[in-house]
């Protein structure tokens, strides 16, 4: 009975960190299915050694397969950095930063493509490019009833993604060329792409080309233009 038990506890705990798991943003479920393989692993491990079925090498494993759990979320959170990283260092592309309360956005300088992660609301965590035309419609209504800036942000990419369907956005567009206060100067830095010590050529120069990207005559955003006009501003005022 006593087994019995326990192994219904196990099966238990496995059905909710699953499902658990299934709810995390695509990006992170590897990491939360990783995560339960590995620990699932270890209480094996440790019931197989207690009932004396397994060689001592049975407990060294289970000792190196819980230093492996605990150093598994410090991986996981390293490696897409190097990834990062090293694929900056090779094409040596650059990227501007625009946050608000709901969303941040991202904007790559070489291809103009935006990309964001939504930081609060029914799909916090996950990247926008995982969500599907309906989620990020619901997304969008979202961001209308709680933060204009988002709602705004978030017309920005969808005008990119679903070009066709620019129209549908008018509505939660209306206020787009307006340029938002209360910049700070390491958000005007961050949207530029530019480093603390930028001279004021560098400044000229990123928002030069920036803009050329976003401009809304070559098919880009008023809101995004808007605020790459107020980061250069702002930073040479």
């Amino acid at each position: 009975m006593p087994r019995i038990i326990l192994l219904l506890a196990i099966a238990v705990t496995l059905i909710v960190l699953i499902r658990r798991a299934q709810r995390q943003p695509p990006h992170k479920r590897r990491a939360a299915y990783l995560q339960i393989i590995l620990g699932a692993a270890v209480v094996g491990v440790i019931i197989l050694t207690l009932m004396g079925k397994m060689h001592w090498l049975g407990a060294a494993i289970t000792g190196l397969l819980v230093v492996a759990r605990q150093m598994l979320p410090l991986l996981i959170r390293l490696l897409p950095m190097l990834g990062s990283l090293r694929g900056q260092a090779q094409n040596g592309s650059k990227q501007s930063e625009v946050s608000s309360r709901l969303l941040k956005m991202t904007l790559d300088h070489d291809s103009g493509d935006l990309s964001g992660v939504v930081l609060e609301g029914p799909f916090e965590d996950w990247l926008l490019e995982e969500l599907d035309r309906q989620q990020l419609d619901e997304l969008l209504a979202f961001c209308q009833r709680e933060d204009a800036d988002s709602a705004q942000l978030l017309v920005s990419y969808l005008e990119q993604r679903f070009p066709d369907d620019a129209g549908t956005h008018e509505q939660g567009d209306a206020h787009t060329g307006q340029s938002p206060t209360g910049l700070t100067r390491a958000e005007a830095l961050s949207l530029l792409g530019l480093q603390e010590g930028a001279t004021q050529d560098d400044i000229v120069a990123a928002h030069r080309a920036l803009i050329q990207k976003v401009h809304p005559d070559r098919g880009g955003s008023d809101y995004l233009a808007a605020k790459i006009n107020e980061a250069k501003d702002f930073l040479l005022d």
